[in-house]
C-alpha cells in the first residue's frame, strides 16, 4: 500500500465523513481550537495573537471516539505506509495533520504526504525539528493556507520567503524565531490579507523591519512583546486603520515618541505597553484613542498626573496600573472612568484615601489592591460596588473591615492572605454565598475560624497554606465540596470527608506516603496532583 489515492475504503470514508470548514465539529478529539481564545469557525479568523498546539483532551460529553476519529488514529499508527493525502477531502487531511502534530508523530518524511493538500491551518508552534526544509511542503498549500504558526522554530529568512505565494494567509505566528530578521519580514509585505501577526521576543527584528507592516492594511492584531529593538518602528503602523490590538509590553526600548507615532490609530481597542519607558508625556498622546477598552501600563514610569489623560478615555473597561508607585494625589480622576470593569492597583502607594474615588464605579467587577496601604476604613468605600473579585493580600485590612464586604453578595473571589484578619472576622463572610475561591493564607487563622465557613457551600478552592489548622478544624469542612489547597497543615484524616480534586503535598512529611492518597481519594485526578 503506497498511496492513499488508490484505497477505495479511505475514499469512501472521506465522502461520508467530510465536513465543510464552516461547520462546528465536536466528535471527541476531532474538534480542535488553536489556543484558549480561538475556535475554528466559519470565518477561520483568529481572535487572539498567540497560538499553541491544540488540546488533545476529549470534549465534555464525548466519551467514545467516532468512526472518523478511529480511522485517523489508525492512519497515525501506520503513517509510514502513506505517501500522499492530496486526494482526500481537505478537512480529512487537515484532521490527520492535526493528529500527527498533537501526538508528536509528524516528521520530515510524513510531512511530505501533505504536499498540495490545501491545508488551511499549519500550527507547528514549539514543535521540535521545524526548519527551512519543511517550508516547501507548507507553502505548497498555496492560497488555501489561512494560518501558520512557526513559533520557536529554526526557520530562517529564506524559509519564510516561501510563504509569499500563500496570498490568503490571515494569521502568522513567529514568536521566539531567532533566525528571522528584518530581511525575512520583507516577504510578509505582500500578504495583504493578514489580520493577526505575532512576533513575540523576536530579538533580530528592528524598526527597519517593521517597514514591511505598512502594507498590511487589514491587520487587526499585532503582538511584539519583548522585542528589544523596535524603538522608532511604530511609525510604520500609522496607516493601519483597522488595527484593534497592539501588544508591545516588556519592550524597554519603547518611549514617549513611540506613543506619538500611534496616536492616530483611532480604532485601537487594546493597548499593552507594560514595563516600557513610557511616561506621563507618552500617555498624553493616547487621549484620542476613544475606542480603547483595555490599557495596560503596569511597571511604567508614570505618575498620577497621567490619570488626567486616562480619564478622557470614556470607553475604558480594563486598566492595569500595577507597580507604578502611584500615590493618592490625583486619584480623584478614577471617578470619571464610569465604564471600568477591571482595575488593578497592586503594589502602589495608595491608601484608604484613594478608595473614596472608586465609590461611584458602578460597573467595577474586579479590584486588585495587593500590597497597597489599605485598611479597614478604606474597605467601607467598596460596599456598594458589584465586585466579583477582590484582592486584598498583603494589606492592613483586619476583621473590622470585613463587615463592609457583607453586602457584596456577588463576590466570587476573595484574597485575604497576609492580612490582619482573625478567626472572629471570618464570621462576617458567612453571607457571601457566591464565593468560589477564598484565600486565608495567614498565621492567625485557626480551627476556631473555620466554623464560620460552613455556610459557604459554593467554595471550589480554599487556601489555608499558612493557617494553623488541626484535626479538629478539618472536621468543619467535611460537608464542603472544595478544591482544598492546604500544604503545611494538611491532615490525611480529612480525606474521607472532603471530595478532593486538588492537593499540593510538596511539603508532605515522610510518615505519610503518597500511596495513602491514591487509596483514600477514589475520584482523584492524579494528573493534577502536585508533588
Amino acid at each position: 500500500m503506497t498511496s492513499i489515492d488508490n484505497q477505495r475504503d479511505h475514499k469512501s470514508m472521506g465522502g461520508i465523513c467530510s465536513r465543510k470548514r464552516d461547520q462546528q465539529v465536536c466528535e471527541g478529539r476531532v474538534r480542535r481550537g488553536v489556543s484558549g481564545n480561538y475556535c475554528k469557525s466559519s470565518s477561520s479568523k483568529w481572535l487572539g495573537t498567540t497560538f499553541s498546539r491544540p488540546n488533545a483532551d476529549l470534549q465534555p460529553g464525548c466519551s467514545f471516539p467516532s468512526l472518523l476519529e478511529s480511522c485517523i488514529n489508525r492512519i497515525r499508527e501506520d503513517i509510514s505506509r502513506y505517501k500522499s493525502f492530496s486526494m482526500l477531502p481537505r478537512d480529512i487531511s487537515q484532521q490527520i495533520f492535526n493528529e500527527l502534530v498533537i501526538s508528536h508523530c509528524l516528521t520530515d518524511a510524513s510531512l511530505e504526504a501533505f504536499r498540495d493538500c490545501a491545508l488551511q491551518d499549519v500550527l507547528l508552534g514549539e514543535y521540535p525539528g521545524v526548519m527551512d526544509s519543511w517550508m516547501d511542503v507548507i507553502s505548497s498549500q498555496g492560497s488555501s493556507l489561512l494560518s501558520v504558526d512557526l513559533s520557536d522554530s529554526d526557520v530562517t529568512d529564506a524559509g519564510l520567503g516561501l510563504l509569499k505565494d500563500c496570498s490568503n494567509l490571515q494569521a502568522i505566528a513567529l514568536n521566539y524565531c531567532n533566525n528571522i530578521s528584518d530581511h525575512g519580514l520583507k516577504h510578509l509585505s505582500g500578504l495583504t490579507n493578514v489580520t493577526s501577526l505575532s512576533l513575540k521576543k523576536s530579538c533580530s527584528v528592528t524598526a527597519e523591519g517593521m517597514r514591511a507592516f505598512s502594507t498590511l492594511l487589514n491587520l487587526e492584531n499585532l503582538d511584539m512583546e519583548r522585542c528589544s529593538g523596535i524603538h522608532g518602528g511604530l511609525v510604520h503602523l500609522k496607516g493601519l486603520k483597522k488595527l484593534e490590538s497592539l501588544n508591545i509590553s516588556c519592550c524597554k526600548c519603547i518611549t514617549d515618541m513611540d506613543m506619538k507615532a500611534i496616536s492616530g490609530l483611532t480604532n485601537l481597542k487594546e493597548l499593552q505597553i507594560s514595563n516600557s519607558n513610557v511616561t506621563d508625556v507618552g500617555v498624553s498622546y493616547l487621549r484620542g484613542l476613544q475606542k480603547l477598552i483595555l490599557l495596560n501600563l503596569e511597571g511604567c514610569n508614570i505618575t498620577t498626573a497621567c490619570l488626567d489623560s486616562i480619564s478622557a478615555l470614556a470607553t475604558l473597561a480594563y486598566l492595569n496600573l500595577n507597580r507604578c508607585h502611584l500615590p493618592d494625589d490625583g486619584c480623584d480622576k478614577f471617578s470619571g472612568l464610569k465604564n471600568l470593569k477591571v482595575l488593578s492597583l497592586a503594589f502602589n502607594d495608595v491608601t484608604d484615601a484613594c478608595l473614596v474615588h472608586l465609590k461611584g464605579l458602578k460597573n467595577l467587577e474586579s479590584l486588585n489592591l495587593d500590597s497597597c496601604r489599605i485598611g479597614d476604613e478604606g474597605i467601607a468605600n467598596l460596599a456598594g460596588l458589584p465586585l466579583k473579585s477582590l484582592e486584598l493580600s498583603d494589606t492592613i485590612v483586619g476583621s473590622s473591615g470585613l463587615r463592609h464586604l457583607s453586602g457584596i453578595t456577588h463576590l466570587e473571589n476573595l484574597n485575604l492572605s497576609f492580612t490582619l484578619v482573625t478567626d472572629g472576622g471570618l464570621r462576617k463572610l458567612s453571607g457571601l454565598t457566591s464565593l468560589r475561591s477564598l484565600n486565608l493564607d495567614a498565621r492567625q487563622i485557626t480551627d476556631a475560624g473555620l466554623t464560620a465557613l460552613t455556610s459557604l457551600t459554593g467554595l471550589t478552592r480554599l487556601d489555608l497554606f499558612g493557617a494553623r489548622i488541626t484535626d479538629s478544624g478539618t472536621n468543619c469542612l467535611k460537608c464542603m465540596d472544595i478544591l482544598y489547597h492546604c500544604i503545611s497543615c494538611f491532615n490525611p484524616k480529612l480525606l474521607p470527608f472532603v471530595l478532593l480534586k486538588f492537593v499540593d503535598i510538596s511539603n508532605l512529611t515522610p510518615d505519610c506516603p503518597q500511596s495513602f492518597f491514591w487509596h483514600k481519594i477514589p475520584n482523584f485526578t492524579r494528573s493534577i496532583f502536585v508533588l
